[in-house]
């Protein structure tokens, strides 16, 4: 449903101090660089989000939440509705003693770079994930044998009724690229807090260097991709399994399986959400085809694709 003038003026006087553009381009919003408009964007602070989520509510406005876009391919022809963008306005993150309490919309990176500074370490494997801590918490998000469930104390978050809970992170049945948040339609991640160990300055950076470096010699950076496209499937790795289907370099118009990492789908420039999704599809059938193993989407697709 497209959004009323009279919709669009009281959201607006909603938002006294958060971000509100209308006919919003999502490729400026995602890491695939892709995506049709929106028909309202949102960047909202913390207190706002209840509001905005009960108005939407009450005037049956459809809600789309994202982060950082690191893991979603936008359709093209956009969303209908509203895109709550978690993101600067929450964004806060502070350290006391060995717990991190960091807003939803704060990049990992930045999370993590606090932790160092603060000579915590166990979150050296986020600082090179390209996503926002709600999206962490929400996925479970994880490199290089660290997870978010390893450091997750506990999340706030609204709920579809409109409470605000904190629940531990042991009640959230976090596992391999999942949290008991994404069974919850509706919800809305607010905040996190991370508990960590005390540990070298000096080798925490080391650490975190070395994973970057990591990251250069094996991922596509030099090109926008949404990460690892598809899960790891069980006893397998999604990107040899692409391989051994004669996959590497297989390109769709503009979108392509990478080169340089065959579990990663890359836009060489000006690839459309049509030839992404089409080319995991036929990835996915490829693959099925020559090993019997089905792949699952790591991206979250969202928005209007025809």
């Amino acid at each position: 449903m497209e959004v009323t003038i009279a919709q669009i003026d009281n959201l607006k006087a909603i938002m006294t101090t958060g971000s509100f553009v209308t006919k919003e381009p999502m490729a400026r919003h995602t890491t695939f660089r892709v995506g049709g408009e929106a028909d309202v964007f949102v960047e909202p602070t913390k207190e706002e989000v209840p509001a905005i989520i009960e108005y939407c509510r009450k005037e049956e406005i459809p809600v789309t939440v994202i982060g950082n876009g690191s893991n979603l391919l936008v359709g093209d022809k956009g969303i209908r509705g509203m895109v709550l963008c978690i993101g600067k306005g929450m964004s806060d993150v502070t350290v006391e003693g060995d717990v991190i309490t960091a807003g939803a919309g704060a990049l990992l990176s930045k999370v993590a770079a606090a932790a160092r500074d603060a000579s915590l370490t166990g979150m050296e494997f986020a600082a090179g994930i390209p996503g926002s801590l709600g999206g962490a918490v929400v996925m479970n998000a994880g490199a290089y044998g660290g997870e978010m469930k390893d450091i997750l104390l506990d999340v706030t978050y609204l709920t579809a009724e409109g409470e605000i809970v904190t629940v531990p992170a042991t009640e959230l049945d976090l596992s391999y690229r999942h949290s008991a948040i994404m069974d919850m339609p509706g919800s809305v991640v607010l905040e996190a807090r991370i508990r960590l160990e005390k540990g070298d300055k000096e080798a925490i950076q080391a650490k975190m260097s070395e994973l970057a470096a990591k990251r250069v010699e094996k991922q596509p950076l030099n090109f926008p991709s949404a990460g690892s496209t598809f899960k790891r499937p069980e006893g397998y790795f999604a990107g040899k399994l692409i391989e051994d289907a004669g996959l590497r370099g297989f390109t769709m118009g503009h979108a392509q399986v990478s080169e340089k990492h065959c579990g990663f789908v890359v836009n060489l420039g000006g690839a459309t959400a049509a030839e992404i999704r089409s080319l995991m599809e036929e990835v996915t059938k490829r693959v099925r085809e020559n090993s019997g193993v089905e792949l699952v989407p790591e991206v979250r697709f969202v928005g209007e694709f025809e």
